[in-house]
């Protein structure tokens, strides 16, 4: 594949945008055109993500955008409305729609948004094996003519037909194909093209947004005269009082008409009822009663390859072997003699705070094996069509806490790594999701590390404790979900997932996926790490770390009633939540904790803020101010709790 990072700057070269439906392989054929070098950043004013790489096409250099997947041009999330503005306010060369080639009605819905917009365009219908198991056959030639541009057919995770897209991709133009809509809605079309500025994308595309109720247009028609935009309204108004259905529904009711008289002519559909094991067992994984013992199992697996080989043997192996026997000690020895006569800058690198013995040894020793095999099995889950089932399933569960099924996923990770789980919340449709969900991660979510220690606690504690630590925590999740559905502003979105079939996944796409999250994963959290280790270092220096003790301690000792060193192990607790709990871990195995004293050392700490690195990814992610309304809310909230747990067990 020619892919070499260019020396001429990107803006500068002509542009192809991936667009289509989600989950239909946009980003595998992302990777296969651009290789590794791509930048991932959020679209200006968003959180949303959209990947850009180059590729050399026949010896040109052209940029590639991997827009968030699309369900319809007139945006109804962040995501759909950061693909809209991409093709409204850039300068495209073109266009690659990638179409589910089984569900090619809504393809086609976009595709006659396409082909009103003006641009050129290529649709590519992906996953042509899995539209012919279900007996769907498509004359691409006829659908080319019809529509007027290249169609391709691909089967992306194979890389079979990737090729043609590459070579057909320099030779787009703009679509041949027009459909009318009724006398009234043409007319208005017309009104309004007269009235709207020049833009990337026709005049027409523009005018039917604004007939569709797109409020999201509104900054960009800030350009035109107060008087232009009273007739905007006014044209819209007049159509509007003739329907007694919103416009919306009238449009899209239209272009779907159009796409079924295509869909009559370009398919044919076999009778294919035999239904084969991979069906059976996706029914099963979504089944609400049979559903469970499935997801037990995976749950039983994932926890056996992440959190027992990942976090333990794995992270063994390079805290224990790798960094504890050998890189450690040679970097204490090297640095030692090189700032031997600096005992602050020895201190720097290799010192309790150091970024070597503190920063990169919690990053590549301790959360990196947890973080690949947790990719890995990501990966699996995700490539073999699990997810969207589970998604599915726990839908009900995750609509009582404010959020919806897509939730399982972070939540899921959160287990793994809460760093890495809030990263992810950028799934979540709407910022009030991607808000709560940032909240219960940050609130409840133990991370593998922490979770082994909590067991081993519970495991020497009567039955009763684990039920409480369990109640507790799972009681506090969906209190604080259901009140911040209630509290926060926004709405929350409508789940809708496509089901996928159960597919074989192929090593080497998880390895693909595994290696550019790996990728990501290094560029944005290890810097995180070296930042909060600085941190911590110079609030030692400066003997900041002692007093800030001796301020906690009367709040630990008087409303906890805990022994005044578990403020030290709330204090590490900032830095790792999991070494917070060793802390306490090690005063239980001293005999300083009573079961009442290790049972609410145990809550407190896991209602924490999970640790530095995970605060600031909140920063990061959602900005100062929810930083620290989450931070401000969840200490108070995890003393509370643990207080008024101490006062209950000693009363009753």
């Amino acid at each position: 594949m020619e892919c070499t990072p260019t020396t001429i700057p990107a803006e500068t070269l002509p542009r192809i945008a991936l667009v289509g439906n989600p989950n239909v392989g946009k980003s595998v054929i992302f990777g296969f055109l651009t290789g590794r070098y791509v930048t991932v950043s959020n679209y200006p004013g968003t959180t949303v993500e959209v990947s850009r790489g180059v590729s050399r096409l026949d010896n040109k250099e052209v940029q590639i955008i991997d827009t968030p997947g699309i369900n319809s041009l007139v945006p109804m999330s962040e995501d759909e409305q950061v693909t809209r503005n991409i093709l409204l306010e850039e300068r495209l060369d073109g266009i690659i729609q990638v179409a589910d080639a089984k569900n090619l009605r809504r393809a086609l819905f976009i595709s006659l948004q396409l082909a009103e917009i003006g641009l050129p365009f290529l649709l590519d219908l992906n996953m042509e094996d899995e539209a012919a198991a279900r007996g769907i056959t498509i004359h691409k030639e006829k659908l080319s003519s019809l529509l007027g541009v290249p169609v391709v057919g691909t089967i992306a995770i194979q890389k079979k037909g990737l090729k043609e897209i590459r070579k057909k991709s320099l030779s787009l133009t703009p679509s041949t194909h027009h459909f009318s809509y009724s006398k009234e809605i043409e007319q208005a079309i017309q009104r309004l093209e007269g009235l709207l500025p020049e833009s990337f994308i026709s005049r027409r595309a523009v005018a039917l947004m604004i007939l569709s109720g797109d409020k999201s247009l509104k900054g960009w028609l800030a350009k035109l005269s107060d008087t232009a935009i009273d007739s905007l309204e006014q044209i819209r108004g007049e159509l509007a009082r003739r329907y007694s259905e919103p416009l919306a529904y009238i449009i899209n009711r239209q272009r779907l008409r159009s796409a079924e008289e295509l869909l009559s002519v370009i398919v044919r559909q076999e009778d294919s009822r035999r239904e084969g094991w991979a069906s059976w067992v996706g029914r099963m994984a979504m089944h609400p009663l049979w559903g469970l013992p499935v997801l037990a199992t995976i749950l039983f697996l994932i926890y056996e390859f992440v959190g027992q080989f990942g976090a333990q043997t794995a992270v063994g192996w390079l805290e224990n072997g790798l960094f504890g026997k050998f890189l450690n000690p040679w970097s204490i020895t090297l640095f030692s003699k090189i700032f031997s006569f600096s005992p602050f800058l020895r201190d720097l690198f290799v010192g309790e705070f150091g970024i070597i013995t503190m920063a990169l040894t919690y990053a590549l020793a301790i959360i990196l094996p947890i973080v690949i095999t947790f990719f890995m099995a990501f990966s699996l889950m995700e490539d073999s069509g699990y997810l969207p089932r589970l998604a599915v399933m726990l839908n009900r569960i995750f609509r009582m806490i404010g959020l919806n099924g897509k939730a399982v996923v972070p939540m899921v990770l959160g287990l793994g790594c809460d760093t890495m789980a809030t990263m992810t919340a950028r799934i979540m449709d709407t910022q009030k999701e991607r808000i709560i969900l940032t909240l219960l991660l940050a609130l409840g979510v133990p991370c593998s590390a922490q979770l082994g220690i909590v067991l081993a606690m519970l495991a020497a504690l009567p039955l009763w404790a684990t039920f409480l630590w369990l109640g507790v925590v799972g009681g506090a999740l969906i209190l604080v979900g259901f009140l911040s559905a209630q509290i926060l502003p926004g709405g929350s979105s409508d789940f809708m997932m496509e089901i996928p079939p159960i597919r074989k996944p192929t090593l080497a796409n998880i390895l693909t996926k595994t290696m550019a999250r790996l990728e990501w994963y290094l560029k944005e959290v290890v810097p995180l790490f070296i930042i909060g280790t600085l941190f911590l270092f110079f609030l030692d220096k400066l003997s900041l770390l002692p007093k800030i003790q001796n301020l906690a301690s009367p709040i630990v000792e008087g409303f906890l009633d805990l022994p005044k060193e578990a403020t030290e192990a709330f204090l590490v607790g900032f830095l790792r939540r999991d070494y917070g709990a060793t802390r306490f871990f090690d005063l239980f195995g001293q005999g300083r904790l009573s079961v009442v004293q290790a049972i609410i050392s145990l809550i407190v700490m896991t209602l924490f803020v999970p640790c530095l690195a995970n605060t600031l990814m909140i920063l990061k992610e959602r900005g100062v101010k929810t930083m620290l309304a989450i931070v401000g809310f969840i200490y108070p909230f995890a003393f509370f709790v643990g207080g008024v747990l101490n006062w209950g067990l000693r009363v009753f």
